[in-house]
């Protein structure tokens, strides 16, 4: 069975994602100067719904995370936004844990904070979570940090084409990203698979 803290600690980092009108990265971003740049615009009752993790910054907070890692949105009565997440062990069992999401930027709802620590009532241990790019029809989205410690590309499906991984690479770079950075993530038991364009 896994730890519970494990569990809090994954939640953590896996985070919230949203969208922008169309994929970012040739809209005026920074090129590696600065902060990453939000996206301008985000549809949140757009974004709703399960999103593979196709690659990711390698951080300690996965490290129990072997392969299928996804995020499940939804929106809530109260304006906040719930999050699950959820990954396979080596074992076999997966980790699977609940938090929610607050819009911070309500011109674009490109720039959020989730949480997924709650004590007596209140949700403590907000984190920054920044949509950096979102394909035009919501097929994928790079989520980012402010100071790029953290990192995340989210599908709709489990594998992205080589035309949107071309994409997903300039968006990264013009946001001050190294795509090499960025490890892919199984959705399968099949080996590691390798980001094209490497």
């Amino acid at each position: 069975m896994i730890p519970k803290i494990a569990i809090i600690i994954f939640v953590l980092c896996l985070g919230l994602v949203s969208s922008s009108s169309r994929a970012a990265g040739s809209d005026g971003h920074e090129t590696g100067e600065g902060r990453p740049v939000p996206v301008a615009l985000v549809d949140l009752e757009r974004y709703t719904g399960l999103w593979y993790e196709i690659a990711k910054i390698p951080n300690r907070f996965q490290r129990k995370c072997s392969r299928g890692t996804t995020a499940t949105y939804a929106l809530r009565d109260d304006g906040m936004i719930e999050v699950v997440n959820r990954c396979t062990v080596e074992d076999g069992g997966t980790i699977d844990a609940k938090g929610v999401a607050r819009v911070v930027d309500s011109d674009s709802r490109a720039r959020l904070e989730v949480s997924f620590v709650r004590f007596f009532g209140l949700q403590l241990f907000w984190g920054d979570y920044w949509i950096i790019g979102l394909e035009k029809d919501y097929q994928y989205a790079v989520v980012g940090h402010p100071d790029r410690r953290y990192g995340w590309v989210l599908a709709r499906r489990k594998a992205l084409t080589p035309d949107q991984w071309a994409e997903v690479h300039a968006i990264l770079k013009d946001n001050g990203y190294d795509p090499d950075d960025f490890e892919m993530t199984p959705q399968s038991d099949a080996a590691r698979p390798e980001s094209p364009g490497r």
